[in-house]
């Protein structure tokens, strides 16, 4: 089995047999992970979960590889290690892989992650179009202005009078929020259309309350339910489950975890 340690351009390595013995270790760079692994007769390969690991994963997994990812918060092994190096987390990823208690992250297969992806993007570009409606409505108070209460700030005549105001702040703000818009509308408009032919977010938008974009969230976030035992299991992993301090027969339930999925959340 190999534990790899994975940065954006570079990549160490620990190959270890079953009895616990190194059989090798070297920094790589990414590109070279595939060909050094085929030397060995690897089975499982571990990995930390980030960003960085996504191209050597897809690539791995399509050379058969069986692949280990571990959930960074709980790998306790490299959390807590006095010496932190590459060197020392890429040990760390094959051993606990060999005792079979690495504690692994949930990896979505290809539709739902290319699903997660868009209505991520959606969040983003929605979010970044809230702040800059602040940062006009901030910049209009520090100027002395105040917004007309006859029509709406963002409507077409709120948006002719905002440019009237020859304002550098909001004349630079405003054509960014003109093309969110386009794009929000457009990632929508696509979303829609997924939504209209997938039976289980139909099904969720039976739930009062959940829309067309609310249901594609929850079923891109949650990949497909079956993985949860139960549905505490599906609270925890959201983060919406109470902590909790047990000691000396006294029990104190506190406040949601807020650890897990916040886009579930």
């Amino acid at each position: 089995m190999c534990g790899l340690d994975v940065h954006k351009d570079s990549v160490y390595a620990t190959v270890m047999n079953y009895g616990g013995e190194v059989v090798d270790k070297r920094k790589l760079t990414n590109d070279e992970v595939v060909n050094y692994l085929s030397q060995y007769p690897i089975d499982k390969v571990a990995m930390e979960s980030s960003t960085s690991i996504v191209p050597i994963y897809r690539a791995l997994r399509g050379k058969g590889y069986e692949i280990l990812v571990s959930h960074p918060k709980k790998t306790r092994l490299i959390a807590e290690s006095r010496i932190k190096t590459d060197r020392v987390d890429s040990w760390a990823l094959t051993e606990l892989a060999r005792l079979d208690a690495l504690p692994l992250s949930y990896m979505p297969p290809d539709d739902i992650a290319a699903l997660r992806e868009k209505v991520r993007r959606r969040a983003f570009l929605v979010r970044m179009h809230s702040k800059l409606k602040v940062k006009i409505k901030a910049q209009l108070v520090i100027s002395g202005f105040t917004p007309p209460s006859e029509y709406g700030l963002f409507t077409s005549k709120g948006l002719e009078w905002l440019r009237s105001l020859q304002l550098d702040a909001v004349d630079s703000y405003l054509p960014v929020i003109s093309t969110l818009d386009i794009q929000v509308g457009k990632l929508s408009r696509e979303l829609r259309g997924v939504a209209s032919g997938d039976e289980d977010v139909r099904l969720l938008m039976t739930i009062p309350g959940i829309g067309y974009y609310s249901a594609l969230l929850v079923k891109s976030e949650i990949g497909t339910v079956d993985r949860f035992p139960d549905g505490e299991k599906l609270c925890s992993y959201a983060g919406l489950a109470p902590g909790m301090r047990s000691s000396a027969g006294r029990t104190v339930r506190g406040h949601i975890t807020k650890e897990g999925n916040k886009y579930l959340r």
